[in-house]
């Protein structure tokens, strides 16, 4: 695929990004495009290695290793690289619902298994995803899918994010009438409001949307169901019902001092900032909320970097970011071989902003709070913290981050972000519809399925697997309209 000499000829090139200086003025995407001939000589580099990890999607070590899409990764390159992006779209939609929001979102499972990686930089597979689907739609290619027949079957689906829009997508391909609730205000789940927008531009979904409602999927926001809708109510109108709400329990910090004013859970306060931005068309920036003020963040990971960026952007006057495990390695260890996902120090857009506004990496290694401390009026004014040593536990058979006794010491604090993960899904939910809950708080079905306890619900994404990528929920949506069109009709040709 692609030029049998192209992986020796050209080297790896990625777009242009805005200097961290000049983005932080802006909720604006940053990452730009290269242009098409460039783009083509990327495809290029695509080389014929006869076992395409990149759309493996296969579990090695614990960890995904290549596309859970199984997108064709290697025929989608080397349309890239003769210039057909007509054809290249084609082949990316066999498998992709949505290559706009990976290839802005997603870490990119598939470059990391890419075989011209083991010794130079990988094929910029993310890039030419993203620049198929824009060509796509700049040429009219993305257009409504409109049934020539309709089955005369109703399905409900609850959540619209990336799961819920893609099994809505399938089934209503398969000819099913489906209707989207969410509770919020605007579709998209979490990627709309867990997502800044200098990540994942709304527009970009609202374009989206608008081509799924063309095609007569129906989206019903501000409705809550198992609240304000039970499970009953929706099992009686509809003969099948998919829970695709997400993974939206957040871990809390139950230390001493947690009441305090000015302690938020990461997804609420960044949903806070993206909803006010949509609602003044980005002319009113909250810039109260983290203005002038020493802000903490709780944990690492995506969330807790967009937690910095989007900090920095309303003004800040410092941004520390605490992580509890050890600053991972620079480069691979011998015990992490390819093609296993790279567990290498990783320094995103937020840490890079951080450097350029306070000359220093963000992120302290090895520390927890264990106290946050409150001013007269109430409000978090500071944390105690203590460094962490990983010990092996023998009664729980695993090393485990255990305090380091004097280390305790005090940082300012006005305002904690808590970016520590996810339970699962809200109880409220599945009770409402009598469906079961596992261990972790996940939605529980036997492996490999995604029907529930209950006759006639299913479920999918972050609520069945557990807090996720966007990619893997894409990939549960779409295998759990498989599942649903075959327990309607029969069989499926999903």
């Amino acid at each position: 695929m692609g030029k049998s000499t192209g992986f020796l000829e050209y080297e790896r090139k990625t777009g242009p990004e805005t200097p961290a200086a000049e983005r932080i003025r802006n909720f604006k995407e940053f990452h730009g495009r290269l242009s098409e001939e460039e783009q083509r000589l990327q495809g290029a580099r695509c080389m014929e290695c006869g076992v395409p990890f990149c759309q493996a999607g296969c579990m090695i070590a614990g960890m995904a290793s290549g596309c859970p899409l199984h997108n064709l990764v290697p025929e989608v390159n080397d349309l890239v690289y003769q210039g057909n992006y007509e054809q290249a779209y084609v082949r990316l939609s066999k498998t992709h619902s949505f290559p706009e929001f990976t290839s802005r979102v997603c870490p990119a499972l598939c470059e990391a298994a890419c075989t011209c990686g083991l010794h130079a930089g990988p094929v910029s597979t993310k890039e030419n995803e993203k620049a198929v689907i824009e060509y796509a739609y700049a040429h009219g290619l993305v257009k409504p899918d409109q049934p020539k027949v309709r089955t005369g079957k109703k399905v409900a689906v609850v959540g619209s994010g990336p799961a819920g829009l893609a099994a809505a997508q399938q089934l209503n391909r398969r000819g099913h009438s489906v209707t989207v609730f969410e509770r919020s205000d605007r579709p998209g789940g979490l990627l709309r409001y867990g997502i800044p927008n200098m990540k994942l531009d709304k527009a970009v979904i609202d374009r989206r949307i608008a081509v799924m409602e063309n095609s007569g999927i129906e989206f019903r926001c501000g409705v809550n169901v198992g609240k304000e809708i039970t499970g009953e109510e929706l099992l009686k109108e509809y003969d099948r019902v998919i829970l695709a709400c997400g993974a939206s329990n957040p871990r809390n910090i139950n230390v001493p001092g947690r009441e305090a004013g000015g302690i938020y859970f990461a997804v609420d306060f960044l949903s806070r900032v993206t909803k006010q931005l949509l609602d003044t068309n980005f002319e009113q920036v909250p810039y109260e909320l983290a203005k002038g003020k020493n802000v903490v963040v709780i944990g690492g990971g995506d969330t807790g970097n967009d937690c910095v960026g989007t900090a920095i952007r309303l003004g800040a006057a410092s941004v520390v970011q605490l992580e509890m495990m050890p600053k991972p390695s620079e480069e691979r260890l011998l015990s992490n071989p390819w093609p296993e996902w790279p567990k290498v120090l990783k320094t995103d857009y937020g840490q890079e902003e951080a450097i350029e506004v306070f000359g220093h990496d963000p992120r302290i290694y090895q520390t927890t709070v264990t106290e946050f401390l409150k001013n007269e009026e109430g409000n978090v004014c500071g944390a105690k913290v203590v460094s962490l040593t990983p010990e092996y536990d023998e009664a729980a058979k695993r090393v485990v981050m255990k305090p380091v006794s004097g280390s305790e010491k005090e940082i300012p604090a006005d305002l904690v972000l808590i970016a520590a993960g996810f339970l699962g899904c809200e109880g409220y939910i599945p009770d409402s519809f009598g469906v079961e809950c596992n261990a972790r708080t996940n939605v529980n079905t036997a492996a490999g399925s995604f029907k529930t306890n209950v006759e006639r619900v299913f479920s999918a994404g972050d609520m069945h697997r557990g807090q996720s990528l966007v990619v893997w929920a894409i990939a549960e949506g779409r295998a759990a309209a498989k599942e649903v069109d075959a327990s309607m009709m029969g069989y499926t040709n999903l």
